[in-house]
């Protein structure tokens, strides 16, 4: 058992003792399409589950926990040959987007809102509709949405610059219009010139994160996917080392340098995507010294996974950990770490199983539900390391 400072043994329980079957995961991702497709309605898209709603009107509509991500996730699906979605993604694109631009998904007293945020603002559903359809009009809109992302001050792929620039990116890729390129460089300056002394970004105004999702993992990535840069890199890995949590061979990380710890709001130290060595393995496993990544990676194995309340998703949970191992893969080729990872994915959905029957319904979100961990299988099944989102749109 590992102690000490790195993580709480008590949010953790040990994978169960099943075997990796390539058959068995495919029908279970297979299982959770079918009952995604039944559980949609044409006028209020899928159920909310109640933490990802919060106080925010419904339906949910986002990329992070609404339909737009789910979307996005039957449609990898099927692009992938892994399941055959019965519903016309195309046109639930396009509803979305219109619910999100009536009622946008925005708790009371949010002061982090964009609607340039990728996750969580009017940009997530409109990138996957205009993908869906390939309309010239919602092209023009991302054009003209996108680049306001400079307005908002937290400097993340959840709510500012670096999301809006994965966005950029990802439209330059699709259509190969080099004005998406324009536009993202003109991002990447703006992002680049607001990074601190220390080598951060600003996410509030007494945070400066690490991780990929709130901080310099994630900045960095957005800004070495849009050209390489040796000396960001290796600033950027000379700053995750200096904040790393060491014990035994171990390794992970607050949310922000020390003497602040993983969240603002409570001071924990975490194991996931969101916040910990699993998100900083995913945004910085390509430059981070070989042996603190690997310290990090074997954190997460002898972790586990994560307990029902934290559940199998991608953001904070048992897939979005398991993604980590296939980096250590990516980066070593290391067949133990994707062995790893898929020990990872055999839990994973059979905790989702477990914990819709106990709800009576699955959780119908990218990042928290069911579909985000047919992703995660699905990768184990294709050796695909990239993580939804932010590696692959």
């Amino acid at each position: 058992m590992v102690t000490g400072m790195l993580y709480e043994p008590a949010q953790f329980e040990p994978l169960i003792d099943e075997p990796w079957a390539p058959a068995r995961a495919e029908d279970a991702i297979a299982a959770i399409v079918t009952d995604a497709d039944t559980a949609f309605a044409a006028d209020s898209l899928w159920p909310a589950h109640e933490w990802d709603a919060g106080d925010a009107p419904l339906p949910l509509k986002s990329l992070y926990v609404g339909a737009s991500g789910v979307i996005w996730a039957l449609d990898a699906l099927r692009r992938q040959g892994r399941a055959e979605t019965t519903l016309d993604l195309a046109a639930a694109a396009r509803w979305a987007l219109e619910l999100f631009r009536t009622e946008p998904d925005i708790e009371p007293g949010e002061t982090h809102y964009h609607p340039a945020s990728l996750l969580l603002g009017e940009a997530g559903p409109l990138l996957v509709a205009f993908k869906l359809t390939r309309d010239a009009v919602l092209a023009d809109d991302l054009h003209a949405l996108l680049p306001t992302s400079a307005e908002n001050p937290t400097d993340d792929i959840d709510w500012g610059i670096p999301g809006a620039l994965l966005a950029l990116l990802a439209l330059r890729q699709w259509t190969g219009e080099q004005s998406w390129a324009e536009a993202a460089r003109e991002s990447a300056s703006v992002l680049r010139a607001r990074r601190g002394e220390d080598g951060l970004w600003r996410q509030d105004d007494d945070y400066r994160g690490l991780g990929t999702l709130h901080g310099a993992a994630g900045n960095t990535l957005a800004l070495l996917r849009l050209e390489p840069d040796e000396a960001l890199a290796r600033e950027t890995a000379t700053v995750l080392a200096r904040h790393a949590f060491r014990e035994g061979g171990l390794a992970n990380w607050p949310g922000s340098p020390r003497p602040q710890l993983a969240r603002p709001r409570d001071g924990r130290i975490c194991l996931q995507w969101c916040t910990g060595a699993p998100g900083i393995l995913a945004g910085a496993w390509d430059y981070l010294d070989e042996e603190l990544l690997l310290a990090g990676a074997e954190l997460i194995w002898r972790a586990g996974a994560h307990g029902d309340e934290k559940g199998h998703g991608l953001c904070h949970g048992t897939s979005g950990n398991g993604f980590a191992l296939l980096k250590a893969f990516a980066r070593t080729g290391d067949e133990r770490w994707l062995e790893r990872a898929r020990r990872f994915a055999v839990h994973a959905l059979a905790q989702a199983e477990r914990i819709a029957a106990a709800n009576g319904r699955r959780r119908y979100s990218l990042f928290t539900g069911d579909v985000g961990t047919a992703v995660f299988a699905a990768a184990c099944l294709d050796n695909d390391a990239r993580y939804p989102i932010i590696d692959v749109m």
